[in-house]
């Protein structure tokens, strides 16, 4: 089953004077990296709350915000006057070293700066915890959900894609032998234009030699193989988005192959069309789990 590495997920759970809001939102990435923002009453379970991610989401680039809102209950905070005095004699000193003049709005650039304002943080109750990682593991859910239903629509255009390169597979055939035979006459044709003796039998062998460089039944086999992978991997098969990006490598090459041996207008046709919907197979399979 494929799932998508672009999710979204929000829950919001209320207590007796306080509402706790999670969203979580990710994005295609090589690795995990998590940008949380925690509200700095949780702080101290930041280590658990990025376990519990990194178990769930796997890989992407992931933004995560939890959130308290008190309503109309403010926090309790307070200044911290004797940061403000400081960075106040700072600046005022600053700006004579400088022969500037000080911010005229001075109040606002003091409570902008670090630790001005104190806020009083009491110890996290293990019931309020409890509460903030089922919203956790809410928002995981949804996103999850969100994954899976991404994860449909990009097996559906994996399928599509797999399913025409197979059948311009088949249309190869069409013209394989034909190919063969005008290569043939070709040969033949040229060395009777040189109007002079040559030994048949080598020639002969030079030209089974020449054809033989020229077999795709092998190309054929093996793309034929990695095709029926594909699908295997993707239906059966979780989290495999680095899987089959190896696979769509290995296709691209038997389709670099099949182009370089087909010696055939019509087939370097096929193969350009092949090329074209492994591209768009390759731009999708990055959004991939």
């Amino acid at each position: 089953m494929i799932l998508s590495m672009t999710g979204f997920g929000k829950a919001v759970k209320e207590l007796s004077n306080k509402k706790i809001s999670v969203e979580i939102k990710s994005l295609n990435s090589k690795q995990l990296d998590v940008n949380a923002r925690i509200s700095a009453a949780y702080k101290e379970k930041e280590m658990e709350i990025r376990t519990l991610l990194a178990q769930k989401i796997e890989r992407g680039k992931v933004d995560v915000l939890v959130a308290v809102d008190h309503g109309n209950e403010a926090a309790s905070s307070q200044l911290n006057v004797n940061a403000i005095e400081k960075y106040y004699k700072d600046i005022l000193q600053l700006a004579k070293q400088l022969n500037v003049e000080p911010p005229k709005d001075m109040l606002s650039v003091l409570l902008k700066l670090p630790e001005t304002i104190q806020t009083e943080s009491a110890t996290l109750d293990e019931k309020e915890w409890e509460t903030v990682k089922a919203t956790i593991e809410e928002a995981l859910k949804v996103f999850q959900n969100f994954r899976k239903q991404e994860g449909k629509m990009l097996e559906s255009i994996f399928t599509e894609k797999i399913k025409a390169i197979a059948h311009l597979l088949k249309e190869v055939d069409n013209y394989d032998t034909d190919r063969i035979d005008k290569i043939k006459t070709k040969m033949a044709d040229g060395m009777k234009k040189l109007d002079a003796p040559y030994d048949q039998n080598r020639f002969e062998q030079e030209m089974i030699f020449y054809i033989e460089r020229l077999d795709i039944n092998e190309e054929k086999a093996r793309l034929g193989n990695h095709l029926n992978y594909f699908f295997e991997t993707m239906r059966n098969e979780s989290s495999q988005g680095r899987k089959l990006g190896f696979i769509t490598q290995e296709m691209g090459r038997e389709i670099n192959t099949l182009g370089s041996k087909s010696n055939h207008a019509e087939m370097q046709q096929i193969v350009v069309r092949m090329k074209d919907e492994l591209e768009q197979i390759k731009e999708q399979i990055l959004n991939v789990l």
